[in-house]
């Protein structure tokens, strides 16, 4: 009984020192992506891939049954 305990007594550590390390490395994750600037200009060369043009609204109505989007 006392080595059944025991054991029980081993993984519970173990679990409980698994979700702190888990937690932990989420939160400093958080920290680092937060100050990440995401809607920053582009830096370097780089090109602009979609250009809209002046479509009336049929057209695009067209274009969104067409491909479904």
């Amino acid at each position: 009984m006392a080595q059944l305990l025991r054991d029980a007594l081993k993984v519970f550590i173990l679990f409980i020192g698994c979700t702190c390390l888990f937690y932990f490395g989420l939160r400093y994750m958080h920290t680092e992506y937060e100050q990440f600037h995401r809607y920053d200009p582009p830096q370097g060369p780089s090109v602009k891939v979609f250009e809209t043009d002046d479509e009336g609204f049929i057209d695009r109505l067209n274009l969104f049954f067409r491909l479904g989007e």
